[in-house]
């Protein structure tokens, strides 16, 4: 029996993994894709305190190597549900089942979708939701970016240095993003803002040739030849396989404070996938460390 078992990979569950083992627990994290999260894909990191710019994939592959240099394991599983029976707790996966004291839920969030028809269609023909891991097949080419925060504007920063046109298509009249991006945006003489609109279409057979966008308040159409179009509007939370155990909010957030506590005696969350106000890599590491320690203070009075 493990004494923890940490459900997902990225920054907020491998900071639990290694603050648990470095108390002297033993730890399992269990991922279903790939270590390190959605920073894997942001390609230059500048405010995580203590280090001055680093790649989304070089923190985290140095945290997953920390975690298991410590003694962490990791397996790449899917988990499908927790059984709670109290004192133990087993969570079982598309592979097997493991049971353990207590249990962090860190599953982050996943990519929002667009919710336009034939969007899953396209996907990987054309729509994608990684500038940085797709960007590169569009070189030279015209593409779009869709949303207005931080990350659109990165990507669209991004693309520009590889591609044609790039068009950024925002819902509003104005980005939500930090204005350092919005101002270097400025800066990309193929940048092409398309505001107020919201895609409505996605035109082609075999691959994306075009998107038709509508503006919001003249509703007016018009068709942009796009090769590509990277979505960029936000996040979702991916608690649905917990939610007869633990207390979610309305939009499928783990319910928990800064303590990281759930409902649920000995389950404990932490990172994007709980409510929460701030969603950076500092906050992650944060609740990654008061999950793990919060646990093993459960652990020690079990005992």
């Amino acid at each position: 029996m493990y004494d923890m078992i940490v459900i997902g990979a990225g920054t907020a569950g491998l900071s639990a993994a290694i603050y648990g083992v470095r108390a002297g627990k033993t730890v399992l994290v269990l991922e279903a894709k790939s270590y390190g999260g959605q920073i894997i894909n942001t390609p230059e990191v500048e405010n995580y305190p203590g280090i001055r710019s680093i790649s989304g994939f070089e923190f985290a592959t140095g945290l997953y190597e920390q975690a298991k240099a410590l003694g962490a394991q990791v397996k790449y599983e899917r988990v499908l549900r927790i059984e709670d029976r109290g004192v133990e707790k087993t969570v079982v996966t598309g592979k097997d089942a493991y049971p353990c004291k207590c249990v962090i839920v860190a599953t982050g969030a996943k990519n929002r979708p667009l919710g336009v028809e034939r969007e899953q269609e396209m996907t990987g023909k054309g729509i994608s939701y990684c500038a940085t891991c797709d960007g590169m097949f569009f070189r030279g080419k015209d593409v779009a970016v869709v949303g207005g925060g931080s990350t659109a504007l990165e990507d669209a920063a991004f693309l520009a240095n590889y591609c044609g046109t790039v068009y950024v298509i925002h819902r509003r009249d104005a980005f939500r993003g930090e204005d350092r991006l919005v101002r270097a945006l400025e800066k990309k003489e193929n940048v092409t803002y398309v505001m107020d609109s919201q895609v409505v279409a996605l035109n082609g057979e075999e691959t994306l040739r075009s998107v038709t966008v509508e503006n919001k308040k003249t509703k007016e159409r018009t068709e942009l030849p796009v090769s590509g179009l990277f979505i960029a509007i936000g996040q979702m939370p991916d608690n649905g396989a917990f939610a007869e155990l633990v207390e979610l909010d309305p939009a499928g957030y783990v319910r928990a404070g800064e303590d990281c506590r759930t409902s649920a005696q000995g389950i404990f969350t932490a990172g994007d996938c709980r409510t929460k106000a701030v969603r950076q890599l500092t906050t992650a590491a944060a609740d990654g460390a008061v999950a793990a320690l919060a646990a093993c203070v459960y652990i020690d009075g079990l005992d």
